[in-house]
């Protein structure tokens, strides 16, 4: 009788999440945009009565805008009435310029 045979596991080693959304291309285009989003968002929230900017969230980026998301109308009409100085202030910040787009939020 010789040694046992040794086996080897067919199971992949662990990774983080953090390490798997940089190994794949598109995961990690996606995270950066959200970073983006929420990096946007807390730029224009520093503009707003803390009242309006807690009612507001990030929402997707592309190539053709940002969209805030809002909870209500009321907001949502506030808000366009202050995208002209927001807008201004995020190219003041070097982010990419991009129209902001206003959302309800559904639930």
């Amino acid at each position: 009788m010789g040694a046992p045979k040794s086996t080897v596991s067919s199971v992949p080693l662990p990774v983080t999440l953090h390490s798997a959304i940089a190994a794949s291309g598109s995961l990690s285009s996606l995270a950066a945009r959200l970073r983006e989003s929420e990096q946007r968002l807390a730029t224009i929230a520093a503009l707003l009565p803390d009242t309006l900017a807690r009612e507001l969230r990030p929402g997707p980026i592309d190539d053709e805008g940002w969209s805030v998301l809002v909870s209500n109308a009321a907001v949502a009409a506030k808000l366009r009435q202050l995208l002209p100085r927001l807008s201004e202030e995020l190219k003041a910040r070097s982010f990419r310029d991009l129209p902001i787009r206003v959302r309800l939020r559904t639930y």
